[in-house]
């Protein structure tokens, strides 16, 4: 029992190392792509340690406590590292330019004067935009509007939707 105790510490402290130090010495714990991190041994080792023991404890038998520890193994290092490639991944971090908004719906929120200026928000790629509006005829706050064309880069041309 006391070896997979070791095995389980091991992992807890590859963990530690590569949170705390792990950006300062650029990856070195990591290797084989983002999946096979060092998160991913971290937790691989962790969890066969310690289910290991756990399983040891309670029936005496190694083998069965090398195949528990395995497989718990297994489910925890492949979950640590789906979750460390997918946060690496990140999101779709592409800038909101005023040119691209052409087409896209909003909301005014503040009432659009016929021939003047008010505001609208328009959601693109999970950003809010916050725009001066101008329409051809008096749009109410509130109103669902579709972007018709570009004034500048702070402000847009827009019609209700119909």
């Amino acid at each position: 029992m006391a070896a997979f105790l070791v095995i389980g510490f091991i992992g807890i402290a590859l963990l530690v190392i590569s949170l705390l130090i792990g950006d300062l010495l650029d990856g070195i714990l990591d290797f084989g792509g983002d999946l096979f991190s060092g998160a991913a041994l971290a937790g691989f080792l962790g969890a066969f340690g310690f289910a290991g023991a756990l399983v040891f404890e309670a029936t005496e038998s190694t083998l069965a406590s090398i195949v528990v520890g395995i497989v718990a193994g297994l489910v925890v290092g492949g979950g640590a590292g789906f979750l460390a490639m997918k946060l690496k991944q990140g999101g779709d971090e592409a800038n909101v330019r005023t040119g691209d908004l052409t087409g896209h719906h909003g909301t005014v929120i503040s009432a659009v004067p016929a021939d003047g200026l008010g505001e609208v928000t328009v959601v693109v790629a999970g950003h809010i935009t916050k725009l001066n509006a101008r329409s051809a005829a008096a749009i109410p706050a509130g109103t669902p509007v579709v972007v018709t064309g570009i004034l500048s880069a702070t402000a847009v041309l827009v019609e209700p939707l119909s």
